[in-house]
């Protein structure tokens, strides 16, 4: 793969500013990466919520929740599922289209699809949290808690990577074109 020259035409120029000189290709397989790395660590986590939540239906104590608290519980697994299969996803995605001369394509699918995962992550673990504490507090005690923690996670999730982007930096640092989707980890 021949690398383009720095400075010359639009998308050249573009990576001429970003410091890096790389083909669509070596972009995306880049980009591609980088998002692995990142599906790891959520999936772990998803993995670990998830077994904990199937296994919460065969304790004793399971018969004795209120009605209220059974239906948090099977919203909790339903969200589980969908967050496991969003963040799984574009392992498939990537294996059903491998050879296909679509990596790129590929990588904007995967990244939409994570970041689907991440906002079904953020219900599953409200909604998780929700059950918890209202099981062991039995007041609106649990609201707030879940209220406050649901706003720790959008800051840390969303708000202080969109505030991040809004104070323009304009080293995107991944080489991406403004609008392309960035990459996987940035955008």
């Amino acid at each position: 793969m021949g690398r383009i020259p720095a400075g010359k035409g639009g998308e050249r120029a573009s990576e001429a500013r970003s410091g890096r000189e790389e083909t669509e290709e070596e972009r995306a397989d880049r980009q591609w990466t980088d998002l692995l790395q990142e599906l790891r660590v959520a999936q772990t986590g998803v993995q670990i919520l998830f077994g904990f939540l199937l296994a919460v239906v065969f304790q004793p104590r399971f018969a004795d929740l209120s009605t209220a608290d059974r239906n948090i519980y099977v919203v909790t697994v339903m969200l589980g599922s969908a967050t496991a299969a969003a963040l799984i996803g574009p392992v498939s995605y990537h294996r059903l289209l491998t050879g296909r001369r679509m990596k790129p394509q590929t990588v904007t699918w995967a990244s939409r699809l994570t970041k689907l995962g991440l906002g079904l992550l953020f219900c599953t673990m409200c909604s998780t949290l929700l059950l918890i504490l209202r099981v062991a507090l039995h007041n609106v005690l649990a609201l707030w808690l879940v209220g406050a923690m649901a706003l720790w996670f959008l800051a840390c999730w969303f708000v202080f990577p969109l505030w991040a982007i809004a104070r323009g930096n304009p080293k995107s640092g991944d080489g991406g074109r403004p609008g392309d989707g960035g990459s996987a980890s940035a955008g």
